[in-house]
């Protein structure tokens, strides 16, 4: 380990390099770190990487599904919760089926438990690429939020379709009610023990002294936690950190301080950015190892196969996309659903085609034991290789035509007749009139008094700069808070009522209130 250190010191330089890159020239950066990966594997003298599943499932996993459940929006996630449950788990359930049937039908020595264990491997699309390629082009607010709620569900309901195939290999069989059974509990005892841990951690917070440092500490053991907690008893660890997490976002306002909701952002922005980076890098790298096991097929015929897959997983993801606005408009003859109108042709296809793979595809099929009743398991290195293709071909092709998709159909955003630039006009002035009337009518006589109460006003309307009296501090600093503190509430109600509303502006808002509460600490 000691001797191959400086070599992942400097895979992290190489990494942080091409970010940058890929921000310059406008690619999704885990395009560019599987490339990278791939050609480093080359280079003569280069460390053979192996990849230990549990390193990815235990280390990566946790903290990577927990900073999304943070920065997903959980309004955005209940307004569109149908469509975003029929990607995740029954779109995933088709695709894997597809999956299953063709491997079943054109792969020799696929049963149909192995087509399906294949099938859980490479059903869930990776969040992070579609996040990545979404920061350069512009999407309707829905879409970008449908695809964010997908990505956090997706991975639990193909896990457990990999786990039930992976039974059903080494049993040789498949009953419905166990497995059903099995899946009840996984669903309800993944998402019970999240909550119950996010709650336990939540009074946690509010009971023990804690300062910053000590509650981003906190933060960061609670996903390993609910994961452990939740696998320990044969529950989905993924739902209980998406769940868990969904949970403590949605509460950090009551729990946690300014101070450490301002200093956790960047801490953890900082901590997924490391991780993600590795994990694509890590992807690349680890080709050399696979091909080695590739004994009795050809480089060649198991390329064939990764595409034709590849193909499988496109086609069924378009079609479902398609499938599902069908449902919905059928829908809306029955059930109040988030939106009656027809998105047309372009929003399905774009969701369609957002359908990259990543890293839980790649840490599922690590995952496959090495043996099966003292024998090697029948087509795992097959199984690891088509999944390597499905990654590359995927964030090649799907990646790379995405931002030109996007832009060449053009979609228009229906919920939302400003642009974001007079969105957040509005917002800043509504939020400037909430607290001016609040200083004027609870604070009056000191706002007589208080020049920093009569500058801050001016402030807010753009005329002055403050300055604060030292023998007036005291007073200004507790006013001064209890201004923030109105702000931020009719902020998270107006958040709450309004559903439309662009929560991102929101979330801008809200870090600019911490920040200023920050500022009080130096006044």
């Amino acid at each position: 380990m000691l001797d191959h250190f400086p070599f992942y010191l400097g895979l992290i330089l190489a990494i942080v390099l091409l970010i940058m890159l890929a921000g310059k020239i406008k690619v999704a950066y885990p395009v560019l770190l599987v490339v990278a990966g791939l050609l480093i594997s080359f280079i003569p003298g280069i460390p053979v990487i192996h990849i230990d599943p549990e390193l990815i499932f235990i280390i990566f996993l946790p903290p990577l599904l927990y900073e999304a459940s943070w920065a997903i929006s959980w309004k955005e996630l209940w307004r569109w919760r149908r469509i975003i449950s029929s990607f995740a788990f029954i779109v995933v359930f088709l695709t894997a089926m597809s999956v299953a049937f063709v491997a079943n039908h054109f792969i020799p020595g696929f049963s149909i438990a192995l087509g399906f264990l294949l099938g859980g491997i490479v059903s869930p699309p990776d969040a992070v690429s579609a996040g990545a390629i979404l920061k350069f082009v512009k999407v309707p607010k829905r879409m970008s939020s449908i695809l964010e709620g997908e990505s956090l569900l997706n991975d639990a309901s193909s896990l457990i379709i990999f786990r039930f195939a992976l039974i059903a290999v080494g049993t040789g069989q498949f009953i419905w009610y166990e497995a059903a059974a099995t899946f009840i509990w996984m669903v309800i005892g993944g998402v019970g023990i999240g909550l119950l841990v996010g709650w336990l951690f939540m009074k946690g917070h509010r009971l023990l002294p804690t300062d910053a440092n000590t509650d981003i500490v906190l933060t960061l053991l609670a996903p390993y936690i609910m994961y452990i907690a939740a696998e320990e008893v044969h529950s989905s660890g993924v739902l209980a950190v998406v769940s868990g997490g969904l949970f403590l976002s949605n509460k950090r306002h009551s729990f946690l301080s300014s101070t450490s909701r301002f200093r956790g952002i960047n801490f953890w922005e900082s901590l997924c950015f490391v991780l993600n980076g590795l994990v694509f890098m890590l992807i690349g790298l680890d080709l050399p190892e696979i091909v080695a096991g590739l004994n009795g097929v050809s480089v060649g015929t198991a390329i064939g196969y990764g595409l034709l897959i590849t193909l499988v997983l496109i086609i069924g993801r378009i079609l479902s996309a398609y499938g599902a606005v069908v449902v919905t408009l059928i829908a809306r003859n029955f059930i109040t659903v988030a939106d009656t109108r027809s998105p047309g042709f372009k929003v399905p296809l774009v969701l369609g085609w957002t359908g990259m793979r990543g890293v839980v595809s790649l840490a599922a099929a690590l995952s496959i034991p090495l043996t099966l009743n003292g024998a090697p398991f029948p087509q795992r290195n097959l199984i690891l290789f088509i999944t390597f293709i499905v990654i590359l071909s995927t964030l090649l092709l799907q990646g790379l035509t995405l931002p030109y998709l996007i832009r060449k159909i053009g979609i228009p955003d229906v919920d939302h007749t400003l642009s974001e630039e007079e969105e957040e006009q509005q917002l800043k002035r509504d939020m400037t009139h909430q607290a001016v009337m609040h200083l004027r009518s609870n604070y009056s006589e000191e706002l007589k008094e208080q020049i920093f109460l009569q500058q801050l006003i001016a402030k807010w309307e753009g005329k002055e700069q403050l300055m604060v009296d030292p023998d007036q501090q005291d007073v200004c600093k507790s006013v001064y808070q209890d201004v923030l503190d109105r702000q931020r509430q009719w902020l998270l109600a107006k958040n709450t009522e309004e559903v439309t509303l662009n929560e991102e502006l929101v979330r801008k808002y809200l870090l600019y209130l911490d920040l200023e509460e920050e500022k009080l600490q130096f006044m």
